[in-house]
C-alpha cells in the first residue's frame, strides 16, 4: 500500500502535536523539512498532507483542502518570528535593506504588509540564509523564524528585535496563523478512509500534547537549550487550533496582502469534510 506522505516542520513549534502521533496504520511516512520546503514539495506532489505556509496556501488554495481545528497560530507574541533592527523603528526602515530568511512564506509577507500597509515604507528586500551575524553585516535589519529565531535572540541578546505576531495584533487585534494543515485535493478523493484516521491521530496526539507539556518542554530543551520557563512562555502563547478565530484573522492578512499586491486572487478557505463521526469524535462529543 502507498504511504501517505506527511510533510512535518523542521522546528520545535511543531512538537506539541508531532511528538505524541500514532498512526492507526503503518503506510504513513514523515517528511521534514522548513516551511518552504514544505510549501514547494506540497506543490511539486511529493507530499500528501501537512502543515504549509498560510501564504503559500493562498497561491494554490485551488488545489488544496484544509484540516479543521490545526494550525500554527498565535493571539499576540509568536516569541520565533523576529524582525531584528540596528536600533530603528519600523518607520525609519523606507529604503533601507531588509534581509529575508529562504526558509519563511507566511512571515515574510506579514513583515511586507507591516512595513508597506502599515508603516507606509518601502525596503529593498534581499534573501540570504538565516543566519543573523552574516545578515546584519549587510542590511539593517534581517528577519529570522522558527528555532533559527529562537537561538538567535539568545546569541545576540544586544540586537534589538519586533515580535511580528504582536506587531500584526496590535495593529489589527487578529491573531496570526503562520501554518495550516493542507491536503491535496486529488489525494483527499483517492484516499478519504486513510486521511479521516489520519487526522484523527493528529488530533488525538495534539490533545496529548497539551497534557504532557512537561514532556514537550524538555524535549525541545534537549534540542535547543533555555530553560523551562522560556519554553513554557512559548508553548503558551502558541496555538495548534483552527476555528472561527483564526480563519477571520487569516482572511485578514489575506486582505492585507491582496492590497499590496502580493496576491491577486480572493482566497477561499476550503475546508476539507470529514465524516461525521470523525468530526464528533476529535471535537470530544462521543
Amino acid at each position: 500500500m502507498k504511504p501517505i506522505r506527511i510533510g512535518k516542520i523542521s522546528f520545535t513549534n511543531i512538537l506539541p502535536i508531532y511528538h505524541y502521533f500514532e498512526g492507526r496504520n503503518q503506510t504513513v511516512q514523515f517528511i521534514p523539512e522548513v516551511p518552504t520546503g514544505l510549501n514547494r514539495k506540497m506543490i511539486n506532489g511529493e507530499i500528501d498532507m501537512g502543515p504549509i505556509s498560510s501564504f503559500s496556501y493562498a497561491e494554490h488554495f485551488h488545489r488544496y483542502l484544509l484540516m479543521p481545528d490545526l494550525s500554527v497560530s498565535a493571539t499576540g507574541k509568536v516569541r520565533s518570528i523576529f524582525l531584528f533592527t540596528k536600533g530603528k523603528n519600523l518607520s525609519e526602515l523606507n529604503g533601507a535593506t531588509v534581509a529575508l530568511p529562504q526558509t519563511s512564506a507566511s512571515s515574510v509577507a506579514l513583515l511586507k504588509i507591516l512595513l508597506e500597509k502599515f508603516e507606509g515604507v518601502k525596503p529593498n528586500y534581499i534573501t540570504m540564509q538565516p543566519n543573523l551575524g552574516e545578515m546584519m553585516k549587510v542590511a539593517d535589519a534581517a528577519l529570522i523564524i522558527g528555532d533559527d529565531a529562537i537561538l538567535a535572540q539568545w546569541r545576540y541578546p544586544q540586537i534589538p528585535f519586533y515580535d511580528l505576531g504582536e506587531e500584526w495584533y496590535n495593529r489589527t487585534g487578529y491573531s496570526m496563523t503562520f501554518a495550516v494543515w493542507a491536503i491535496r485535493e486529488d489525494c483527499a478523493l483517492a484516499y478519504s478512509d486513510r486521511i479521516s484516521h489520519i487526522y484523527q491521530s493528529f488530533m488525538e496526539a495534539k490533545q496529548k500534547g497539551e497534557i504532557h507539556l512537561e514532556e514537550i518542554i524538555q524535549i525541545a530543551q534537549a534540542r535547543l537549550g533555555g530553560d523551562s520557563q522560556f519554553w513554557m512562555q512559548y508553548y503558551a502563547g502558541l496555538n495548534y487550533h483552527f476555528g472561527s478565530m483564526e480563519v477571520a484573522g487569516l482572511r485578514e492578512y489575506y486582505r492585507c496582502a491582496a492590497d499590496i499586491g502580493l496576491l491577486s486572487n480572493e482566497v477561499q478557505i476550503r475546508m476539507y469534510d470529514l465524516p461525521a463521526e470523525v468530526s464528533s469524535r476529535s471535537l470530544g462529543w462521543a
